[in-house]
């Protein structure tokens, strides 16, 4: 894919995929730079009701079908996802008009050009870091530019995509994403790695990329606990202090500073020492990242209460692997008598390559009450296919004693949750890619006089 292209303001880009969390974001900060931006989707052309895509119409973004009329004689490049297959209609077109195709990090990575930039990766935890990282930044008056690849609750508008915040100042906060090596597009001024376990590669590779990434940065490296000890990672600096959780109330220690964290769970706690690190290793006084961090709203579907019903707490989350969904169902049990946990797997070779995994994590963390609702691997269209199914991971859990069903659909998981919540209870939706996960937390949440979540 090119990348050696002169993109001058006023430039049209056309973006393959634009309803992905990375993809919406890029389209956001292109609208923001000055550029002419479409966009297509299969959520479009299946009418399917994704808020993104109205976020995306009111910033200013052309939504078009993806069926190739994005590219014309005057676009100057098309963005797309490792994700986009070689024949999709868009690509064809692209290469039948002789437009360059260039990879969604390229692109964001080229923007970055004459700015500072803070990078981070990791495979649990670096889209909050991102957040808290921007949040505090622009609290204390640095106007970051940030991408993230979730919505900052603070930075929520019906006008424009929450994960892309437009500064003008010299620091640029981007997430960098390992899953498809895209990571190594950027060259940062402070790398920052949360952990580093098994989710789409190997655990082998996962440590070889991440050390590849480290040697990338120009500066400062950051790591979470243990890191330093992994090859190519010796010189990295630990992020200081530790994390507390008092009565389900998060701290981080720092020095003879107990810095409340506005969100719950052990591991955003976690989240915030490495921000902080990052925060203090740009200059910023401790006390001024204390008071900046307090006023954190967290990050859209990342543990997030999307309403209260008849005493039942809905919450919306992200999770797509083991060591996610383990932190945020740990930090739900602590003020949950009872949780009722609906996953879905967000693709085929995910499900393969983590099923031993989640075996593990799940039989770990669900309880003797609890109930686990899986439905079936999400598939958004294309060649991707596989023999691992949501049934066959019901079916091993269930013989290591957890109490789990394999649904068919939204309306049998319904079903269900009606069946089993009560006043206390949890109602915690978990996956990726999928639309309808957080729509289906919302639906739950609504009142309605001949069916409530509790008879």
């Amino acid at each position: 894919m090119k990348s050696n292209l002169k993109l001058p303001p006023g430039s049209h880009i056309h973006i393959v995929g634009v309803a992905g969390v990375g993809m919406s974001a890029l389209a956001q900060l292109l609208v923001d730079l000055g550029f002419r931006v479409s966009g297509s989707d299969r959520f479009l052309d299946q009418g399917e009701p994704v808020p993104v895509l109205e976020r995306l119409q009111a910033a200013g973004v052309e939504l078009l079908p993806q069926d190739g009329r994005g590219i014309r004689a005057d676009t100057a490049c098309v963005a797309v996802s490792t994700a986009i297959e070689n024949e999709n209609p868009e690509l064809v077109a692209a290469r039948d008009h002789s437009v360059p195709v260039i990879h969604r990090a390229t692109l964001l990575a080229s923007r970055c050009a004459g700015f500072r930039v803070v990078a981070v990766s990791g495979t649990a935890g670096k889209t909050t870091v991102t957040g808290m990282i921007g949040w505090i930044l622009d609290r204390i008056g640095l106007d970051p530019t940030v991408v993230n690849g979730g919505g900052v609750v603070n930075w929520s508008a019906a006008n424009r995509v929450a994960s892309v915040r437009k500064g003008a100042g010299e620091w640029w906060i981007v997430e960098a994403d390992e899953s498809d090596r895209s990571l190594l597009s950027f060259t940062s001024d402070v790398a920052v790695i949360t952990n580093a376990s098994k989710d789409h590669f190997d655990l082998d590779e996962v440590h070889r990329i991440f050390a590849q990434f480290a040697a990338r940065s120009r500066g400062t490296v950051i790591v979470g606990p243990g890191l330093k000890t992994l090859p190519g990672l010796e010189g990295a600096e630990e992020a200081a202090g530790r994390t507390e959780v008092i009565d389900g109330s998060v701290f981080v220690v720092v020095g003879d500073l107990r810095i409340p964290v506005p969100l719950i769970g052990q591991h955003n706690g976690d989240n915030a020492r490495m921000a902080i690190a990052v925060c203090r290793a740009l200059g910023c006084a401790l006390e001024d990242i204390a008071e900046a961090l307090a006023t954190f709203g967290g990050i859209e579907r990342r543990l997030e209460v999307v309403g209260k019903e008849q005493g039942i707490t809905v919450i919306d989350e992200y999770a797509h692997n083991p060591s996610k969904i383990s932190a945020a169902w740990s930090s739900v049990a602590g003020s949950s008598s009872r949780i009722f946990g609906v996953w879905r797997p967000h693709g085929f070779g995910p499900l393969a390559l983590m099923f031993d995994e989640l075996v593990d994590a799940f039989t770990s963390i669900c309880r003797k009450d609890d109930c686990l609702v899986l439905l079936p691997v999400f598939y958004a269209g294309g060649t991707a296919g596989g023999a691992t199914s949501s049934a066959e991971l019901a079916e091993a859990l269930r013989a290591r004693g957890v109490n789990v069903f394999a649904a068919d659909d939204y309306d049998e998981v319904e079903s269900r949750a009606r069946d089993f919540l009560r006043a206390g209870d949890t109602l915690l939706v978990m996956g990726a890619r999928d639309p309808g996960l957080p729509r289906f937390a919302r639906k739950m949440c609504e009142r309605k006089e001949d069916q409530g979540l509790t008879e």
